[in-house]
């Protein structure tokens, strides 16, 4: 049994016309992956947070479509809030600021740091993932110079 709540965000519960966010089902068909993503070796599903939370979330669901070729090079998104959760192999990121890499493999969950500069370094060929972003849009800036990621 769960127990009571404190510091509730609202009195009592809620409708469906006052609900903070949008009853939506994600259904999965075979036009629902697309490839216009940023990255070439891997497709993706819309799993439609974004559109049940007016854009505070975004979720996808990210398949391997070909093995991986390349790190991705050093990056940032300018997001509040970036979640991994690996369904299928494994995914290898280089962060600055931690010394060595980072594996996440099926069934694990990674909180990436939003903010932070990043290499997804490796994957299996397998992977698949779904990735949580707060808010839904926002911008990845590639950086130019190489980074050591054991700097701070």
């Amino acid at each position: 049994m769960n127990k009571p709540a404190t510091g509730l965000h609202y009195p009592a519960p809620l409708t469906l016309d006052t609900a903070l966010s949008l009853l939506k089902l994600s259904e999965s068909t075979a036009e629902s992956f697309t490839r216009d993503g940023p990255r070439a070796d891997v497709e993706y599903r819309d799993l439609g947070m974004s559109a049940a939370t007016g854009g505070r979330i975004g979720a996808k669901y990210i398949r391997a479509i070909r093995p991986f070729e390349k790190p991705t090079g050093w990056h940032w998104h300018d997001m509040n809030g970036h979640f991994v959760f690996v369904m299928k192999g494994w995914i290898k990121f280089r962060f600055k600021g931690h010394d060595g890499d980072v594996v996440v493999k099926q069934g694990a969950c990674l909180s990436q740091p939003a903010g932070v500069p990043h290499n997804v370094v490796d994957r299996s060929d397998d992977l698949e993932l779904i990735e949580i972003n707060m808010p839904a849009d926002f911008a990845t800036n590639d950086l130019d110079a190489p980074i050591d990621a054991k700097q701070p």
